[in-house]
């Protein structure tokens, strides 16, 4: 899952990242309104963990405006120490999913993010059945029937990223860009996308399930499970 953190504050901006990339989110950091306009023009985002207070004249009610136009879909959680009721329903209304007053724990920031994600992609479940597979979200664990799949991290991704879409294709942009974030457009192909893809199909065929993962030549994957 990819996260955007639009924080000031350096220091706590690094300890969230740290803390979130311990918990295999990838993260990213905006520090002022220009970076983080800059972010939402350019990358979609799983969620988008916003400051309301933000130098260079910027205020997140701002950024949280332009990320519903642009990207509906996209969870934000306010993070702000402008703990006024206002605020709250302001940001509530315009289309923040959560408001977290600082200080807090990180902890906590991390459980409100998976709810919102499980809230949002996955009906509030803890376990995906779909297409002969289990995906226990809170463990990050893929089973068959008794049998545990040895994933790597990035074909863990690659699998609930296909599965959370399923309803469309997926481009190969689109695949690079939640695996490494930014640095894909320094990329200068997707090879590293067709190895995640390749070895995930080869692991879910050896375990039984087969044909799950469609391949667009030229354009992307989808998944075509529907449960």
């Amino acid at each position: 899952m990819k996260l955007l953190i639009i924080e000031d504050e350096r220091q706590m901006s690094d300890d969230i990242v740290s803390f979130l990339s311990r918990e295999d989110y990838l993260c990213e950091q905006a520090f002022c309104m220009s970076e983080a306009i800059n972010k939402v023009n350019n990358y979609e985002y799983d969620c988008i963990l916003l400051d309301l207070m933000l130098p260079d004249g910027g205020s997140g009610m701002d950024i949280l405006h332009l990320v519903k136009q642009n990207a509906p879909q996209t969870g934000v959680i306010i993070i702000s120490a402008k703990d006024s009721l206002e605020d709250k329903v302001k940001g509530l209304k315009i289309g923040a999913d959560d408001y977290l007053p600082k200080p807090f724990h990180l902890p906590e920031l991390s459980m409100r993010i998976f709810a919102l994600l499980r809230r949002k992609n996955f009906n509030s479940a803890n376990r995906l059945d779909t297409g002969g597979i289990t995906i226990d979200l809170l463990a990050r664990r893929v089973s068959v029937g008794k049998q545990t799949l040895d994933l790597t991290k990035s074909e863990y991704d690659v699998l609930l990223f296909l599965v959370e879409n399923r309803r469309r294709v997926v481009s190969k942009s689109a695949l690079a860009e939640h695996l490494s974030g930014d640095m894909a457009d320094m990329m200068g192909d997707f090879n590293f996308v067709y190895a995640h893809i390749k070895n995930l199909k080869a692991k879910l065929t050896e375990a039984g399930v087969t044909d799950c993962i469609k391949t667009y030549y030229g354009t992307g994957y989808r998944w075509m499970a529907e449960s």
